[in-house]
């Protein structure tokens, strides 16, 4: 037991001392490699010390070689502005120079002309005393012609004037008179091919417009539902549209009657979605038709804007582009009021360009012309003055109102685009089919067209077309040959015009053909 105390205390007293060993070796070799890196730093700092000496040297070269470059830059520059310098106290030397020489030379015109304005004044002091001598010797003469004529030179004068005044007023009535006889036939001649140009290159349809409407329905049961109980719906239809609804024993069908276009409208419409929706009582029928106003609002708005676009008109008052949508629903004895606004506005446009206006302007007079025939209300103010009235209130120019107000002759024309517009909107009423006045007169021609025809012999049949321009007469083939349709063509034509009045010419075309007919059994 002792000897293993003994061992063990000999075992820790060896790792003491190696480790005491190891420490003092430990710390003899740090000494000496912080004495190795003191040695390395000195060096190192020695190194850098010169690197940045030989650095500063170079730079210092540098910064001396950029100082001498700069410098002869300068020197550069300084000399080429004296060089300037120098050239504009040269430019300037001799501008002096010029300037110096050009005054001297002024000098010896103003010399000249000083010898000149001298000269001048002779001669003027000279031409007056010459002037003064013709004028005495003029006044001696006429003294001595009024002695020898007995009147006095004022008097001679005044009647010398008095017999050219004579002469030149007869010379000019002459003139004047063979002046209007050949404007009078060459005005006659122009304005009828102005017309005839116009008529000719412009073509509408014709449309005619009633008072009545016709709303087709389905079957008879359902007038008894629009009808209502103890007519309730009916009652509440007409009080909502101003329009009179008339049911009687026509199969499937109702007549809506109302001189308003539009009332009548909005009840076609109106009745439409009722009978398709199928509930049918007065508070429907109410909201229906209050809908359908509005639409119809709509619409005549959307038919102003494209009517102005299609004529190219541009710059319209909103207030007269709604105007011009309502003509839709307007009529003019049986004539669509805006149908024939857009065909007085087309052959306005056409007429003015033919005789050098301005076409546009026409165009918009032409279609706003008949404005005045759908107020809002009743008005005693004859439509035309309307019109002019509302152009002027939406700031038309005043070529366009007189043209409104004056196409019926209601105030004075003043202006070119007036006539134009009076002839236009002739030519598009007395269009044959037109209005129902004229419509009567319309058919009666073509009717006795056709009687002239079938008054020949060996005629079958006769159809007057092209608004009565052309008659188409089917002779039969067994009675009229190829020799006789000519010459019956031509006797026609010369019955037609002996005894019947027509605008335009009328063509007469006699038609024969041979037909073989047999049946295959």
């Amino acid at each position: 037991m002792e000897l293993t105390i003994t061992a063990i205390a000999g075992v820790i007293i060896g790792f003491a001392l190696a480790y005491i060993l190891g420490r003092f070796f430990q710390k003899k070799r740090a000494s000496s490699i912080i004495n190795q890196a003191k040695k390395e730093a000195k060096s190192i700092l020695k190194e850098a010390h010169s690197e940045g000496e030989s650095k500063k040297k170079d730079k210092i070269l540098q910064a001396k070689e950029k100082f001498i470059e700069l410098k002869a830059e300068h020197e550069k520059v300084i000399l080429s502005r004296d060089k300037k310098i120098a050239d504009a106290e040269k430019r300037t030397r001799d501008k002096e120079s010029h300037v110096s020489s050009e005054l001297s030379k002024n000098k010896k015109l103003n010399s000249e002309l000083e010898a000149k304005l001298k000269e001048i004044d002779y001669k003027s002091e000279y031409i007056e005393k010459k002037q003064e001598e013709v004028d005495k010797a003029h006044e001696s003469i006429v003294k001595q012609l009024e002695v020898i004529s007995g009147i006095s030179a004022e008097e001679a004068k005044t009647q010398l004037i008095e017999s050219l005044k004579e002469t030149a007023k007869t010379d000019a009535m002459a003139i004047i008179q063979d002046t209007i006889e050949e404007a009078k036939l060459t005005a006659q001649q122009e304005a009828k091919k102005i017309v005839i140009n116009t008529i000719q290159r412009i073509g509408t349809e014709e449309a005619v417009d009633n008072c009545v409407s016709v709303f087709n329905l389905e079957s008879d049961d359902v007038k008894g539902r629009i009808i209502g109980r103890e007519g309730r719906n009916i009652r509440a239809l007409e009080a909502a549209t101003g329009v009179e609804i008339i049911v009687d024993d026509t199969p499937e069908a109702i007549i809506l009657s109302c001189f308003d276009s539009v009332r009548r409208e909005v009840a076609r419409l109106s009745l439409h979605k009722l009978v398709t929706d199928g509930r049918i009582h007065p508070a429907r029928i109410e909201e229906v038709v209050k809908k359908t106003r509005k639409q119809i609002d709509e619409e005549i708005i959307e038919i102003g804007k494209r009517t102005v676009i299609d004529l190219g008109i541009h710059g319209l008052h909103p207030e007269l582009i709604k105007t011009v949508g309502r003509m839709k629903y307007r009529s003019s004895y049986g004539q669509n009021l805006l149908q024939h606004s857009r065909e007085v506005a087309k052959l306005c446009g056409v007429m003015a360009a033919e005789l050098g206006l301005n076409p546009k302007l026409a165009k918009r007079a032409g279609l706003l012309h008949d404005i005045g025939k759908v107020p809002d209300t009743e008005t005693e103010v004859p439509h035309a003055i309307l019109g002019m009235q509302w152009a002027e209130k939406y700031g038309e120019k005043p070529e366009v109102c007189n043209a409104i107000g004056a196409h019926h002759d209601e105030i004075e024309m003043t202006s070119l685009l007036s006539p134009i517009i009076q002839v236009c909107d002739a030519i598009s009423g007395a269009r044959p089919g037109a209005r129902r006045q004229v419509l009567d007169s319309y058919i009666q021609r073509l009717k006795d067209l056709e009687d002239i025809a079938f008054g020949f012999g060996g005629v079958k049949k006769a159809y007057a077309i092209q608004a009565g321009r052309e008659l188409r007469v089917i002779v039969e083939s067994e009675k009229v040959n190829d020799d006789k349709a000519s010459s019956l063509s031509f006797d026609i034509s010369q019955k037609i015009q002996t005894d019947m009045t027509y605008p335009g010419q009328v063509k007469v075309t006699v038609i024969r053909e041979t037909r073989a007919v047999n049946i295959a059994k």
